[in-house]
């Protein structure tokens, strides 16, 4: 009987089966989980996935996964200023409400000496993507709607200018995003990360050649909409992550994910399709390796 007790519940999740074929986690903040890169990438090898991207989500961060990046094989980096992070520069304040907030931050100059540096790390061999950049309208107010969109549309100029991947974010955005990525032209390969559209959404996406790439929620309870999108997505445009330490799968929901849980989604997404698990995980690690072009 499982136990409900805190250390339990704060405990990580046991190993999982391994996958018979291997796989890439197309999405996780190893910087943000306990342990060490060497342990992560072994526990992660043990059970089939064998690749994956670490993304960054400020200065800081996309410098790390850069260096991770170049040490590490079995790792690829990219590199961005998350939707959040433009009003925190811009205005010092993440939710965008206080325009005169601009004056005690550092207003645009400063978002564009920091994308300025995105730019460079862009252009690192080991970066293989540009994001997670997009809109995030969760609780953002209109000074940071307009921050966000101004730094969304440079990251797309980046990523197309270097010929990476553009990593995608978004949140309650859906129109604007597709909107802002007709209206730049969408670099030639474009991820939804964490996907979190509906299957109309989907049936976009794939007229656009955009990948989708799902995490552990596509198995929450109240997360239908996205199984309906995974059931109409084109098989060669489909990806998995971890989003780590975030979004961990049922059953283990709450406790630390990692991306050595990756085997659960896939499971998911298999059950989900109506196909042999083989069979998508090995489209899943050829979309992975198409996408970011490694």
């Amino acid at each position: 009987m499982p136990s409900n007790s805190p250390r339990e519940k704060n405990a990580a999740p046991p190993l999982p089966e391994p996958l018979r074929v291997p796989v890439a986690d197309s999405h996780t903040h190893l910087d943000m989980q306990d342990g060490t890169v060497e342990e992560a990438l072994a526990k992660a090898a043990s059970v089939g996935v064998t690749t994956v991207v670490q993304v960054g989500c400020d200065l800081r961060g996309s410098r790390w996964a850069a260096e991770t990046a170049e040490r590490y094989d079995a790792v690829h980096a990219a590199v961005a200023l998350h939707p959040n992070e433009a009003p925190r520069i811009v205005h010092g304040d993440p939710d965008g409400w206080s325009r005169q907030g601009a004056r005690r931050a550092g207003g645009t100059a400063a978002l564009d000496e920091a994308l300025a540096e995105i730019d460079r790390l862009a252009g690192l061999p080991q970066v293989k993507g540009v994001g997670e950049t997009g809109l995030d309208y969760f609780r953002t107010g209109p000074g940071g709607k307009e921050a966000q969109e101004s730094s969304f549309r440079a990251h797309i100029e980046i990523a197309k200018r270097h010929g990476k991947a553009l990593v995608i974010h978004d949140r309650d955005a859906h129109e604007d995003v597709l909107r802002v990525l007709k209206e730049e032209g969408a670099p030639e390969r474009t991820v939804f990360h964490c996907y979190s559209g509906d299957a109309e959404m989907a049936e976009v996406c794939a007229r656009e050649g955009y990948f989708m790439s799902f995490a552990g929620n596509v198995t929450f309870k109240n997360a239908q909409n996205l199984r309906d999108a995974v059931a109409v997505a084109p098989l060669e445009l489909l990806l998995v992550e971890t989003d780590a330490p975030f979004l961990t799968p049922v059953p283990y929901r709450g406790r630390p994910n990692a991306p050595y849980l990756v085997p659960v989604t896939v499971r998911a997404l298999a059950a989900v399709r109506g196909i042999d698990e083989d069979a998508l995980a090995t489209a899943l690690g050829a979309n992975t390796a198409r996408a970011f072009g490694y």
